[in-house]
């Protein structure tokens, strides 16, 4: 996020005028210069307003964006950031609509939807697998189709101010982590798929190399957090390190070391909700995600592509969107 404190170019040239106007005035300046100096500085003032409620204003709609409402999109918590800061004010500059999103664990997004406490348009999940636990009559019904558009590898985020950072930049991480004091911290793989690749990595690694202590990391409760706190937890220094998707370590400017050894990541794919209460704005989202604009937020963010997405299932797929995707 941009600093609300720093100035712009136009800022500094007002604060130089305002400055030569008070230097000036400190000279005990004749009547007609004070009322010179009043006026001007008024104007001053008002350009000081007008810049700032120019800068608070939100980005418009372009004036071909025909669209109005909500989206209420389901996204993994590992993409909660790029969703709230890149992707929702592209979208609604696109096409007008307003995204709502709701980040967490996918696995926890879909025991929401099936419970009745989560209710959405979109569902963008983390694993394929997560959306067959919507498919078929015996749990609910949301979901009849899904795509694949794009993957991001699992990486091991640090905080440049650890103790162990030297360490983790000249060694392999599995020859650190397992230091005595070192934090490493994860999401639960109950409700999150990132966590089951977190407890692989590790699980394979300590095979590999016959490190034992990776095994016990493994199943170790501590330092376990929902996905939308890891980041926190890192930046403010309760932890050394976690595990992440290098979206959101891109998203939150995380200093990252590879998972030498594994070449796990996530797999990212959505969808349109059954019984979606915005189906138009729902359309729209996923039309706008997959298109070159969409993609290259993704991309930039270090989401690899799938282009183009691979479908799996064809029911209820609206006829505008077929043309996206793959099969």
């Amino acid at each position: 996020m941009r600093d609300s404190s720093s100035s712009t170019p136009g800022h500094a040239s007002l604060a130089c005028t305002v400055r030569r106007m008070l230097n000036s005035y400190a000279t005990r300046p004749s009547s007609s210069q004070r009322l010179r100096w009043a006026a001007a500085s008024t104007a001053v003032l008002f350009g000081f307003t007008a810049a700032g409620l120019l800068a608070s204003m939100p980005a418009q709609a372009s004036p071909s964006a025909s669209g109005s409402g909500p989206v209420d999109v389901l996204s993994a918590g590992s993409l909660q950031d790029l969703m709230q800061t890149q992707v929702a004010p592209a979208f609604h500059q696109a096409t007008g609509y307003t995204l709502d999103n709701t980040s967490m664990g996918s696995t926890a997004i879909a025991n929401g939807i099936k419970g009745g406490t989560l209710q959405g348009d979109v569902f963008v999940s983390a694993s394929p697998m997560v959306n067959t636990t919507l498919e078929g009559s015996a749990n609910g019904n949301w979901v009849s189709w899904y795509a694949t558009f794009g993957s991001s590898p699992l990486v091991l985020g640090y905080n440049p101010a650890s103790r162990f950072a030297h360490a983790l930049k000249a060694k392999p991480w599995y020859d650190v982590v397992d230091q005595p004091g070192f934090l490493l911290g994860r999401t639960d793989p109950t409700t999150d798929p990132k966590g089951v690749l977190a407890v692989t990595a590790l699980n394979e690694t300590a095979k590999a190399h016959r490190i034992a202590a990776l095994q016990s990391i493994a199943t170790s409760t501590t330092n376990v957090f929902p996905e939308t706190s890891l980041v926190g937890e890192l930046q403010a220094g309760q932890l050394d390190a976690g595990f992440f998707y290098g979206v959101e370590a891109a998203a939150a400017h995380l200093k990252t070391v590879p998972l030498t050894g594994t070449k796990l990541a996530g797999v990212y794919t959505i969808t349109i909700l059954n019984h979606a209460p915005h189906e138009a704005a729902a359309r729209a989202f996923v039309t706008f995600l997959l298109s070159s604009n969409g993609r290259k937020i993704l991309e930039r963010n270090g989401i690899v592509a799938v282009t183009p997405p691979k479908l799996v299932g064809s029911a209820s797929v609206p006829d505008d969107l077929k043309r996206l995707f793959s099969r």
